[in-house]
């Protein structure tokens, strides 16, 4: 069956709230304690560095399996498309956290100081986590991945320059 274009936004929309808001909430409600505890690699740069929080980690998480847990509840027969949509929220919204604590582990190791923007990595590297651990339970096509890409690409200028703006964030990237 050939699906409207509502449908196939709404879809994409579906899949990709749970990473969405895990990832905003962790940047909005992280601080206090760096999630490496301020350890060193062997490489003597910190870990992750301190905009990896334990709290950030920890609300970015739940405030994206929430997310997910409402549009359960509100959108149940929506999300029957997906096979067990609770689990894919949790997983894509760990995934999300785990792909931009992943990416800041890798700038670390090249030398990149926290808050320096790397072209594509800062954009995406929370939905690639997210996908990469949702895909125990469902793999998007590669024309979804495509659109889930470049709307993240767009997204992302714009909520971090809102940010930015309204004194959220230090910097607009």
């Amino acid at each position: 069956r050939r699906v409207s274009m509502i449908e196939f936004w709404f879809k994409i929309l579906l899949y990709v709230a749970p990473m969405y808001f895990a990832n905003s909430f962790a940047m909005l409600l992280g601080g206090k304690t760096p999630l490496d505890f301020n350890k060193k690699f062997r490489d003597n740069q910190p870990i992750f560095g301190k905009g990896k929080t334990v709290r950030g980690t920890m609300l970015g998480t739940s405030i994206g399996f929430l997310v997910t847990i409402i549009i359960f509840v509100f959108l149940n027969e929506q999300v029957m498309q997906f096979s067990n949509y609770l689990l894919l929220g949790f997983l894509l919204s760990i995934g999300a956290i785990l792909g931009d604590i992943i990416a800041s582990f890798f700038k670390r190791r090249n030398k990149i100081a926290s808050g320096t923007p790397v072209l594509f990595l800062d954009q995406l590297d929370f939905v690639y986590g997210g996908m990469v651990l949702g895909s125990i339970v469902y793999v998007p096509n590669f024309f979804d991945v495509l659109v889930i890409s470049v709307l993240t690409l767009f997204v992302h200028r714009l909520s971090n320059y809102f940010a930015f703006k309204t004194k959220l964030k230090k910097v607009p990237w």
